[in-house]
């Protein structure tokens, strides 16, 4: 990746970080969870109101470091109006792209801001941070009641 296109995903992180979307307790929700990730303290707590099996809306609140906020951010951008059908898709595909071995061939701008999330695959530890928003969503869509630590 060139050093501009590195510049720019890095901006698009700190932005979501000090700007976050879609950041608050959403009133009224359909269901929500919470995800902690211990190795770096980072919890959030996930709510969605769906309309049928539409995403109709979903916000967070939490703290946690950069590329969790900004994960969470932009997550919040990307899902609003997906299906659950495709909402499940879009969580594996970012799984995917996050905690593949192989490098992804993807389009970056076919991905969005959601590409400003790859420079985390060259440091292992901080996968877990851009993903916890990802599977918070995902329990909160199953309605666990329990707390995701993945």
């Amino acid at each position: 990746m060139d050093d501009n296109l590195e510049d720019l995903y890095q901006e698009i992180i700190l932005s979501h970080n000090k700007r976050p979307r879609n950041e608050g307790i959403l009133d009224p929700h359909d269901s929500e969870a919470e995800g902690y990730n211990p190795l770096c303290g980072d919890r959030l707590q996930v709510y969605v109101k769906l309309a049928g099996p539409t995403i109709q809306a979903v916000q967070f609140t939490g703290q946690g470091c950069a590329i969790s906020r900004a994960s969470a951010s932009i997550m919040t951008e990307v899902v609003k109006g997906m299906d659950e059908h495709s909402l499940d898709a879009k969580i594996a595909e970012v799984m995917e792209l996050l905690t593949a071995k192989e490098e992804p061939m993807i389009d970056p701008l076919e991905l969005g801001e959601l590409a400003a999330l790859l420079g985390v695959r060259k440091f292992p530890a901080r996968v877990k941070c851009a993903t916890l928003a990802w599977h918070t969503l995902a329990a909160a869509l199953k309605q666990s009641g329990s707390i995701t630590t993945e």
